[in-house]
């Protein structure tokens, strides 16, 4: 229900740290590579044992080391033989870090005591003066020293590092000593959240009370100087969709106080204890910097009734946790100035010890938007649309009953979506029609192959559902009937315009159910067979029955008992009456449905050519509309007036006397020979 483009920037972005643990491993990984690629021996070229006595008798060694463990002998030359051009130009190519002082050739040999030999007989080849013998030593590479103790330095290193990250701040990668930390997201001043109660339509009355609370933190004197205390916390109920955490967002881009963020899963870990810690930790933070909101979403993943579906003796660490927020709300030592706001779609299953006065003082309903609500909703998201000259709000708001903002906002997202792919420069109201039909049927199937009789039964049953509720006096009004395939079963489906109401009696439920089996009764009355198309319908007449007979009391033989429990429904694990009941119930259910399934029967072989006829049109057309059906079939005998009439007749009264008051200026309207002032009302009808 939000302005796109508001609610764009809702999540601050959060500044990025260096970091300074890569960095270092980084640059220790340099360090490593370069220690050891210096170290290697570039400059030293590797000759063989006759190359070096050809050297030696040319008198220009200068030394000759052994090095006895690594069996290798490092020759260095003398500084007058790296001036001849023979060896000079030999060490240059080989490396560019040619080092003067050497060594400069190196010989591999078998065994360095044979060298040693060897060289003694070299030696006595050539003049006691220009003998040079040589020097013995063991050498240890770099290699060898990393292999005795690189593994010692990599696991040193390998722990430093894990210390460091678990003492570092929490992220996503979990830091173990900083697993009891808060994970809320702060929104203060520096980033602040744009969206404000202006994005948020059709929830008038949460927003009023919503909007209590943020201006006792804007104003807190003129409550407190009568006595009165701001509410400790606020709990927003309602079905998935409705604007529950749309309007959280609003209260933090209106409250200008610290607002923490999160959802009840952050509490939960699999360490013993967790929980209760980042609740503490939370609770903490929100004091520093009282006055400020926090705000729980999906709440009922910790607060859940405690003591249900537990074994006994057994420590529930979600129960921790829900203790440690109770005490934190409303304990021994409780501060003010911090306001908690929940939201949750399952209010039975949370523990009553945190519904109680104190803790959530209020419990603030946010139910789908009636028809007035769901066209202020549609006005916030049509405002980024191109929409073409013929949309009108108030139809999209008639033709969409039940729809919840998060629905809406579907609608207009995919009358877009199917505005562009048709390459249109507007979207118009056809494809607002083809979206709505999307989001309640699926999405349409052109090249599903259906056989012939397939398709004549699909008609046939739609045809039986259009006929029964078009002569039942208390069934909805019909929109359109179509056999397009859509979803992933549905071959047919028929939209019909419901009622704005909260209250049905047993007439409205009867012909409803009549004419949900309109279907199952055309195929048996035309085909003298039944199919397993009435899948959908049978489920919902089934539960229809079975909640007029054991919910609503509306059985003669039952009486006026109820068997719904609406507080433990979802723990209880025995029926709350004797098997004879249950026998009773099941028997009056089938009465009761055999009883509408007949009657609808009835209906359909005294409308037999209506029938007929509705069913050859649809093989043809595919779709119809309620103006084919009035063409066809004549006017409905039961027509009323419909929810979208009485709003559309109602807004334009409204409409007519606030512009005859403009008209006459002042809010004067002329009254014959009189002038008083016109008070604008709305009537009940």
């Amino acid at each position: 229900m939000a302005d796109n483009k508001k609610s764009k920037n809702f999540m601050p972005k959060t500044p990025e740290k260096p970091n300074f643990q890569l960095w270092l491993i980084i640059t220790a990984v340099i360090v490593l590579v370069g220690i050891t690629w210096f170290n290697q021996r570039n400059t030293v070229i590797n000759i063989t044992k006759s190359r070096f006595e050809d050297i030696y008798l040319a008198n220009d060694v200068a030394k000759v080391m052994i090095i006895r463990n690594q069996n290798r002998i490092d020759v260095t030359l003398k500084e007058a033989a790296l001036q001849n051009e023979k060896y000079k130009s030999e060490l240059e190519a080989n490396s560019p870090f040619f080092n003067p002082t050497g060594p400069h050739y190196s010989i591999e040999v078998a065994s360095a005591e044979k060298f040693e030999k060897d060289f003694e007989e070299l030696e006595s080849k050539v003049p006691e003066s220009q003998r040079i013998g040589y020097n013995v030593k063991n050498e240890e590479s770099w290699s060898n020293w990393f292999g005795s103790f690189g593994f010692l330095i990599i696991l040193f290193v390998f722990f430093w590092i894990m210390m460091r990250r678990m003492s570092g701040p929490s992220g996503p990668g979990g830091q173990i000593f900083n697993v009891g930390k808060s994970k809320a997201q702060l929104f203060d001043a520096e980033n602040k959240v744009k969206i404000t109660f202006d994005n948020v339509a059709g929830l008038d009355e949460a927003k009023e009370e919503i909007q209590e609370i943020v201006e006792f933190l804007k104003n807190p004197g003129k409550f407190t100087k009568l006595g009165g205390k701001i509410p400790k916390g606020a709990l927003l109920v309602g079905p998935p969709g409705t604007g529950k955490t749309l309007l959280a967002k609003a209260v933090a881009g209106e409250a200008g106080v610290p607002f923490f963020t999160l959802s009840g899963s952050d509490f939960v870990e699999m360490f013993v204890g967790v929980g209760a810690a980042r609740v503490r930790d939370l609770f903490k933070q929100a004091k520093e910097k009282a006055p400020c909101i926090i705000f729980i979403d999906e709440i009922d993943a910790i607060g859940r009734s405690r003591g249900k579906g537990q074994m006994p003796g057994s420590n529930d660490e979600r129960e921790n946790t829900l203790n440690s927020l109770l005490v934190e709300m409303d304990g021994f030592g409780t501060d003010s100035g911090v306001i908690v706001l929940a939201a949750t779609n399952r209010p039975d299953v949370l523990d009553s010890a945190l519904l109680r006065p104190g803790r959530f003082d209020r419990q603030i309903s946010i139910d789908k938007p009636d028809i007035v609500g769901r066209e202020a909703i549609f006005k916030v998201h049509l405002g980024p649309i191109k929409t073409g000259d013929d949309i009108d709000p108030k139809k999209l708001a008639a033709q969409t009953p039940g729809f919840a903002g998060a629905e809406i906002a579907n609608v207009c997202n995919e009358a877009a979506l199917i505005a562009a792919r048709r390459s249109k420069t507007a979207v118009d109201m056809q494809d607002f029609q083809d979206a709505i039909d999307r989001v309640i049927g699926g999405l349409e199937k052109k090249n599903k192959i259906i056989s012939p009789e397939e398709k004549k039964i699909v008609a046939y049953h739609e045809a039986g559902h259009a006929v029964a509720g078009w002569f039942l006096e208390h069934a909805d009004p019909l929109v359109k009937v179509s056999i397009v395939p859509r979803g992933i079963a549905a071959l047919g489906y028929a939209q019909y315009l419901p009622k704005e109401q909260f209250l049905y009696q047993t007439e409205q439920l009867l012909d409803e159910m009549c004419m949900t089996l309109g279907g199952r009764a055309a195929e048996e009355i035309i085909f003298s067979k039944i199919s397993t198309g009435a899948l959908s319908d049978l489920e919902r007449v089934t539960k229809m029955a079975y909640s007029m007979v054991s919910v609503y009391g509306m059985n003669d033989k039952i009486g006026n008992v109820s068997f719904y429990d609406s507080k433990s429904a979802d723990y209880r694990m025995t029926k709350p009456y004797s098997e004879t009941t249950a026998e009773t119930i099941d028997e009056e259910v089938r009465k009761l449905v055999a009883s509408a399934y007949e009657r609808t029967k009835t209906l359909l072989r005294g409308k037999k050519e209506e029938l007929e006829t509705l069913a050859k049109e649809l093989l043809e057309k595919e779709i119809l509309f309620q103006s084919d059906l009035e063409n066809l079939i004549g006017k409905r005998p039961f027509a009323k007036e419909t929810t979208y009439e009485a709003y559309t007749k109602k807004a334009d009264k409204k409409d007519t006397i606030i512009a005859k008051v403009e008209e006459n200026g002042n809010g004067k309207a002329d009254h014959g020979d009189t002038k008083e002032p016109l008070k604008v009302e709305e009537s009940e009808d």
